[in-house]
């Protein structure tokens, strides 16, 4: 019978067969394994990569079919985004959207916020973007005096008006993170959603402490650290406002400005590590001595002492000046002389 029937196991049919279809193996057999029962037939098996239990049919069977369901996935996804970024009070009675959708949810939202807030919320932030871009443009000038590309700026100087500039991005973004965390005890006097004691006033005071120890930092670490701050600081306003803390447009009201000075941050932290001399750091004086002693080979002061009488008279096409002060002749078409040798300059 073995004999018979081997060449029947050894076939293709049950070497694709399901796992579960197969004889047991020699493998089987010498670890103790029992063999289980088949209990698995074929339209059991087709149901287990059906998406519906009802029809035992696949989820997506056309092309058209399979985008429309990741259509409707990814629009899922982004409604449950905005309902995270807007700390669940979409179910308020006063924020109900007109369509369940990320759209729908943020703008439903942010008609609850009022328009001074908005607006005062937005002009504070402009400081900051004015601070990112003059850093990013302060940096593209500092890396082109540092390589000798512009010469009309020192690179001592052009790193020292950079080096202001970052100090002045990181002392105004430790006072907007001061602020916002400064809001909490602002809401804790007022009683918003009951007095909270210590919990919110601890939370109100964290953010100036973070902010009051980035000062004391570099400032590539400092904007780090700052960044890091007000990402915490909006994670715990998102949970505040899920617990009835602050109003109900809170949270999103404080992520979209979150993401704005984030990416303020991010753009001085790259805009100075791609331009900035030695990645935003700072030069060593040999390093500035090396540079100005490059940029006076490649383009020598033109200075010195003229003796004697001397003119001014214009350069010419020839020449790489418009004026040109040199030893004013004599009568006979000579030179003047005096008490030091001089040149044309």
């Amino acid at each position: 019978m073995n004999a018979l029937f081997r060449p029947l196991a050894r076939s293709a049919l049950i070497r694709n067969a399901p796992l579960a279809l197969r004889p047991p193996t020699g493998f089987h057999k010498a670890c103790g394994f029992a063999p289980c029962p088949i209990g698995v037939t074929f339209p059991k098996v087709h149901a287990r990569f059906a998406a519906s239990s009802v029809s035992g049919r696949p989820g997506s069977q056309t092309y058209e079919h399979a985008k429309l369901n990741v259509k409707e996935e990814v629009g899922n996804s982004l409604t449950d985004w905005a309902r995270s970024i807007a700390g669940g009070v979409f179910t308020v009675a006063r924020v109900q959207p007109v369509k369940d959708s990320f759209v729908g949810i943020t703008r439903a939202v942010a008609t609850t916020v009022p328009t001074p807030y908005l607006v005062m919320g937005l002009a504070g932030a402009l400081p900051y973007i004015a601070s990112s871009g003059t850093t990013i443009y302060l940096a593209h000038q500092a890396g082109m005096a540092a390589m000798g590309t512009v010469t009309g700026i020192d690179p001592g100087v052009a790193l020292t008006v950079l080096d202001q500039a970052l100090n002045f991005q990181v002392t105004y973004g430790a006072v907007l993170l001061s602020f916002l965390g400064a809001l909490h005890w602002g809401m804790e006097f007022a009683g918003l959603g009951g007095h909270k004691g210590y919990p919110r006033l601890l939370l109100g005071i964290s953010p100036a402490v973070v902010a009051w120890s980035t000062i004391a930092l570099d400032p590539m670490p400092a904007l780090l650290c700052q960044w890091l701050g007000f990402t915490a600081l909006w994670y715990a306003d998102n949970r505040a406002t899920s617990a009835a803390w602050t109003p109900p447009w809170y949270s999103q009201y404080r992520f979209y400005l979150s993401v704005l000075v984030g990416t303020c941050i991010i753009g001085s932290l790259a805009g100075t590590s791609y331009w900035g001399p030695v990645a935003g750091h700072g030069f060593l004086t040999h390093d500035l001595d090396m540079i100005r002693a490059e940029r006076k080979q490649n383009r020598p002061e033109r200075s010195g002492v003229i003796g004697g009488d001397i003119e001014a008279v214009s350069g010419g096409e020839a020449s790489d000046s418009y004026v040109v002060i040199r030893r004013k002749k004599g009568n006979n078409g000579e030179k003047s002389t005096g008490n030091h040798d001089g040149g044309e300059h």
